[in-house]
């Protein structure tokens, strides 16, 4: 398995494709680009049902993405190899735009380009992200980007994540399991947890309920951590002030969605990481990882066995 290797260069394959991004990282990183039925390690671009059967002698897949509940739910991850997936390589993408969508709604940007010099109501409707409190739900990677990125404008930050443990930056962490405790304390929401069956509508009509009626709900991490039934009565009825989201549950939704006829709704689609620089953002990432993998050291976003994210 992993261990410094003496004088051959680890045969990497990139599949299904041969991204000139990925193919740079490994040959940066000190390997080569092979065929499959060559190969010591697969690199994963393609979907997940046309995942290929694994040869034994493939000791490392690199999955390129972040979630990976399609390949748990397809019963593809196995015991016999090691298994990365993408988790914080794309942070700091998704936190940014994170942001820009929080900041569009308080700032009435998307009512303006719609209503354009609708002075009145759209200045009365204007919210200031200086001085609130946003939390995160999932502080993972994302969070540690989007922290910084919130406190430089002059937020306080709520952090959830499972285990409870201090998030830096963050004035207050709680576990997952006292998430219900944050809808009072908040102004705003970000979702950024993974789709489990525990963050399954976790934005459902009682959390709404619960929020202060000037909230904004972002949605960057899965559409189905939202009940988007209870979303749209909760945004028409003005118990929220808006949702901005960047991923809805089916994606797209269908034209004749209530979502794109409100106008307290900023939908994006599924952009916070565009897939057309994906590669791009992911190849330095890998690179480090063949390298830690030559070197066997800790590997980044490292798939524990069992886990469903």
């Amino acid at each position: 398995m992993s261990g410094a290797d003496t004088g051959q260069q680890l045969a990497v394959a990139v599949e299904p494709d041969r991204d000139e991004h990925l193919v740079a990282a490994v040959e940066q990183a000190g390997g080569r680009v092979v065929g499959l039925d060559d190969a010591r390690v697969l690199v994963w671009i393609g979907t997940v049902d046309a995942f290929p059967d694994l040869p034994d002698h493939i000791e490392w897949v690199a999955l390129k993405t972040a979630g990976i509940e399609e390949y748990v739910d397809a019963g593809t991850l196995d015991d016999r190899r090691l298994w990365t997936n993408a988790s914080g390589f794309y942070a700091d993408n998704v936190a940014e735009h994170a942001l820009a969508l929080l900041l569009a709604g308080l700032r009435q940007i998307n009512t303006a380009v719609v209503r354009h010099w609708d002075k009145q109501s759209i200045d009365t409707a204007v919210r200031s992200l200086h001085g609130s409190t946003v939390a995160i739900i999932g502080a993972g990677g994302i969070a540690a980007s989007l922290i910084p990125r919130l406190s430089a404008s002059g937020a306080r930050v709520i952090a959830v994540n499972r285990s409870g443990r201090p998030v830096d930056g963050a004035a207050v962490t709680l576990p997952s399991d006292r998430t219900g405790e944050v809808w009072g304390q908040t102004d705003h929401v970000v979702l950024a947890a993974p789709a489990t069956a525990e963050t399954r509508h976790l934005i459902n009509a009682e959390s709404l309920a619960a929020l202060p009626s000037h909230a904004w709900v972002v949605n960057v991490a899965r559409g189905p951590l939202v009940d988007q039934n209870a979303l749209v009565t909760a945004l028409r009825e003005g118990q929220i002030a808006g949702a901005a989201l960047d991923v809805t549950d089916p994606e797209p939704p269908a034209d004749d969605d209530p979502l794109w006829s409100l106008p307290n709704v900023i939908i994006t689609p599924h952009v916070a990481n565009p897939s057309s620089g994906l590669t791009r953002t992911m190849a330095p990432w890998l690179a480090e990882n063949i390298r830690r993998y030559l070197a066997g050291e800790e590997m980044l976003a490292r798939v524990t066995p069992g886990s469903d994210y």
